[in-house]
């Protein structure tokens, strides 16, 4: 990993409560707290995931596996895991030991109250502004500026047609237009008439079993082959808690095969499918109504964000 320095001030402001969700989405206030509960419940599953890593309990021991997570958590904003790196950094556990990048971690985790960090700062030297670069938003999650109509207005008038008919039913499903675009863009690129080798029609590329699963008669119709998958995402959004990579993982294999592997399968196509989904949405998290189904047994560190949409 890299290197880069930041001054004090910026990191105050990058993790002062719910600044770092403000800086990604514009938002009414009940929406920033919402956007800001959304990080940090992802940042909290992320850095319990890094410390399985860490120990290896319940999964193969690996340091790597475990800082790529903790760095990934303490970014958005998790003062244990930006503890629980400074430390690997401080004693060189996985990586090359760097008190630099241990102080300004510990540093950071004391500015939120983490006593344990406070502590360990005495051992590592005085706050530099030195970082390792995966503490930076990567490029690919950086957000762009584009409306979802600008998205639509850039399509043929046929894509166009469906794609209103999309966003108009999306909110019926509690789902967000650009999440249901995204979907269905990667799906069929909004062609009614789409049919897969593997069987899967429509607009949403619904395989025979899920058309019949959410009662969808006439896959090739655009209106009711979109309203099933409007439908099926929305409850693949309360199995899965709002996870938009899982969700999406379930929509490319099956949720069955998401709590096989107890995260997004090894499979090339579905890590594509997943990765592109969270280029368009460019948001980890997505409002759920836990009413519609039991969450996944296979993800009890996955904690509610808040149920209302």
């Amino acid at each position: 990993m890299g290197m880069h320095r930041v001054p004090w001030r910026k990191w105050r402001l990058a993790f002062g409560g719910a600044a770092l969700a403000l800086w990604l989405l514009p938002a009414s206030a009940a929406d920033e707290k919402a956007i800001a509960d959304a990080f940090s419940e992802h940042a909290r599953y992320l850095a319990d995931l890094a410390v399985r890593y860490e120990h290896g309990e319940g999964v193969p021991r690996d340091a790597g596996q475990a800082v790529a997570l903790y760095c990934e958590a303490a970014r958005l904003g998790d003062a244990e895991a930006m503890q629980a790196l400074g430390w690997m950094y401080a004693n060189g556990r996985g990586l090359e030991r760097n008190d630099e990048y241990a102080g300004t971690l510990f540093a950071m985790a004391a500015f939120l109250g983490n006593s344990q960090a406070e502590r360990l700062m005495r051992f590592t030297g005085p706050y530099t502004g030195a970082a390792p670069d995966c503490l930076q938003t990567p490029p690919e999650l950086q957000i762009t500026e584009f409306r979802v109509d600008d998205v639509i207005d850039a399509l043929s008038p046929e894509r166009q047609r469906v794609a209103r008919l999309l966003v108009q039913h999306a909110g019926e499903y509690g789902i967000q237009p650009r999440f249901a675009l995204a979907i269905a863009l990667t799906e069929s690129n909004l062609n009614p008439t789409a049919l897969s080798p593997k069987s899967a029609m429509g607009v949403m590329q619904l395989i025979p079993e899920t058309a019949e699963r959410f009662n969808v008669r006439r896959p090739y119709d655009a209106e009711e082959n979109i309203k099933g998958g409007l439908a099926y995402l929305r409850w693949l959004l309360a199995y899965f808690r709002g996870d938009i990579a899982l969700v999406a993982a379930g929509y490319n294999a099956g949720e069955g095969a998401v709590d096989k592997y107890r995260g997004v399968p090894p499979y090339p196509e579905t890590k594509m499918y997943v990765q592109r989904i969270l280029n368009f949405v460019r948001h980890p998290r997505h409002p759920y109504d836990a009413k519609v189904v039991a969450p996944s047994a296979a993800f009890p560190a996955v904690l509610a964000v808040g149920d209302a949409l």
